[in-house]
């Protein structure tokens, strides 16, 4: 297309929704299910596939790529003054094992495309644009997830976070340079203006509201722990049950008190217990040990914090009762609370394509929140089908991703500026 456009003529451009939309089947394509989902697992072969067609897919596009220590890869778009932090926006490439095609790659192809929407219309900004793909944002080989951006923001040291393994005991130093992304660039030097990241909402509000984009505000602060419940092994035939100490029993009450503690603390309030592991895992052994996850989510810190006083107060009586309890935190977000400015311009740019809106809370972690940090920032959210996320039947409209890039794209210029 490559055609000069007037600035006051700008509000009316969209992106290209059909190739929005092949671009994420493209990708799909790599690491696909039988069942019709994408297991790509961060720096596997995979992975490595996905991050080298999107590096082909900007290079076509004009821009120069950086990959950094921790092997984050940012596409950029120059700008016409260099000297001004770029305008950016991302996601992650990798999945959960058994993920969808659009959870993160939506995000990664729509920024994607506003690069690709500037050069059709050859529009020059005045900051530069970047694209960036994270590292290991959904956690699922390697601990902690969100590791690139919070890497990037110092949340967690370079030195750690590469010397981090797998269940096999690889890590994540070498299978970066195994992949060929361990790159040279120092981590978090450069500066950012603002940063967009677009979304599927992985809830059903959107849809059950019947809004195509949701203008996020803010982000639930989440606390994570492990739970060691020890007790005391014996046989189940001998042993009378108001003498033993059931490690699993215990794991039973907690998994019932976070549920109760999350209902109490509603609408914002989130409690999920995801794992356990019980020991010896013999039927006719009473369990002498169980390890356990523990989620809770909120959007007021105070009241999040109530939530895991709530929970020691239980773990207490647990004590009282015989058994040993070990709570160990691994994961602390903050509340979130999106840049007004950012959030303004995702509203304006909504009201620009005629789309229904609503206001809506993040109730999962993104790299967006650790940027949230440093530099304005604000989300997009699109419908997904029933609500549905970390499953291979994860779906979305082509028209509600088209909706949501072209968001982005006029959310992205009013900060980056038209030349």
């Amino acid at each position: 297309m490559n055609q000069q456009v007037k600035i006051d003529s700008i509000s009316s451009i969209t992106i290209n929704g059909e190739r929005l939309w092949q671009s994420l089947m493209d990708l799909a394509q790599i690491g696909a299910t039988a069942k019709g989902g994408v297991k790509r697992l961060a720096l596997t072969e995979l992975d490595k596939q996905a991050r080298d067609l999107f590096v082909q897919w900007c290079t076509e596009a004009g821009c120069s790529i950086t990959v950094d220590q921790v092997g984050n890869i940012f596409a950029r778009r120059p700008g016409n003054n260099p000297e001004l932090p770029p305008i950016m926006t991302g996601s992650h490439i990798d999945t959960q094992p058994t993920g969808g095609k659009f959870d993160g790659c939506f995000g990664v192809m729509a920024g994607l495309e506003v690069i690709r929407t500037l050069n059709d219309y050859n529009i020059q900004t005045d900051a530069p644009v970047e694209v960036v793909v994270w590292t290991n944002e959904e956690g699922s080989r390697y601990a902690p997830c969100m590791m690139g951006s919070g890497v990037y923001m110092g949340k967690f040291t370079l030195e750690d976070t590469l010397a981090k393994v797998d269940i096999e005991g690889l890590s994540v130093g070498d299978e970066l340079k195994k992949i060929g992304y361990a790159g040279t660039a120092a981590v978090g030097q450069p500066q950012v203006g603002a940063y967009f990241e677009a979304h599927i909402e992985q809830g059903p509000i959107l849809e059950a509201e019947e809004k195509t984009i949701g203008v996020v505000i803010g982000a639930l602060g989440q606390k994570w722990f492990d739970l060691t419940i020890t007790g005391v092994e014996a046989h189940a035939g001998p042993t009378p049950m108001n003498l033993r100490k059931d490690a699993l029993l215990g794991a039973a009450e907690v998994t019932q008190a976070v549920n109760r503690i999350a209902n109490q603390f509603a609408p914002h309030g989130r409690g999920t217990v995801g794992c356990l592991r019980v020991h010896p895992g013999s039927r006719n052994v009473i369990p002498g040990a169980v390890e356990m996850t523990i989620d809770f989510r909120h959007l007021d810190d105070a009241d999040l914090n109530a939530m895991v006083s709530a929970l020691k107060g239980v773990l207490s009586k647990l004590e009282g009762d015989g058994l040993t309890v070990e709570l160990t935190p691994t994961a602390d977000f903050p509340v979130c609370n999106f840049n007004k400015d950012c959030i303004e311009a995702v509203r304006i740019g909504a009201e620009a394509i005629k789309m229904p809106y609503m206001e809506i809370v993040s109730g999962a972690g993104h790299d967006a929140i650790f940027l949230a940090e440093v530099a304005p920032a604000g989300m997009i959210f699109v419908p997904c089908e029933n609500g549905i996320s970390h499953n291979e039947i994860e779906n979305a409209k082509m028209e509600d991703l088209a909706a949501g890039g072209t968001v982005l794209f006029h959310a992205m210029l009013d900060r980056a500026k038209v030349v």
